[in-house]
């Protein structure tokens, strides 16, 4: 029988969903809101219109919020994928150009893809490589990028890189 969902929640239950109404987290925050709606009687496609989502999401909401309360609308880590390449093409080249300057080859980034494949047997693309070692290099400690008035005309009240 359709009609209006029988949404229950206990005092602590709406005091909880109220706090999490208020999180950074916008998928949070209208999961509470959603739930808060339906214990106020608006439907799924009330709350949907309202959110800009389909009445079938307000529904699994719903059922989220039965089956493990607020902690069912709290978005869970997405662990993603082990950054395997990125690790490999961070260790060889840590190791390749650890070396003094002087006695080691230029490395571009063609070369040390290579180098990577030859070590690791692991194949990363050159845009995948750039960003892994941009990732590595700064560390919090800088960029190590070229001075920006090298690439602009200085003006003579702009102090110089030194």
């Amino acid at each position: 029988m359709a009609g209006r969902p029988r949404v229950v929640s206990s005092s602590e239950q709406l005091v909880a969903l109220q706090e999490l109404a208020r999180s950074e987290r916008r998928d949070e925050a209208d999961r509470a809101r959603a739930i808060v709606l339906s214990l106020n009687g608006w439907t799924s496609g009330q709350i949907a219109r309202a959110f800009g989502v389909t009445p079938d999401s307000v529904r699994r909401w719903r059922s989220w919020f039965a089956e493990d309360g607020v902690d069912g609308l709290r978005a869970g880590e997405r662990p993603g994928r082990e950054p395997v390449k990125s690790d490999a093409a961070s260790a060889v080249a840590a190791a390749v150009l650890a070396e003094p300057v002087a006695d080691r080859p230029n490395w571009t980034l063609p070369r040390l893809q290579a180098e990577i494949a030859r070590q690791s047997e692991v194949l990363i693309s050159k845009s995948q490589l750039s960003k892994t070692l941009k990732k590595t290099a700064t560390d919090g400690a800088g960029r190590d990028t070229a001075c920006a008035t090298d690439k602009m005309p200085m003006r003579s009240t702009e102090p110089g890189c030194g």
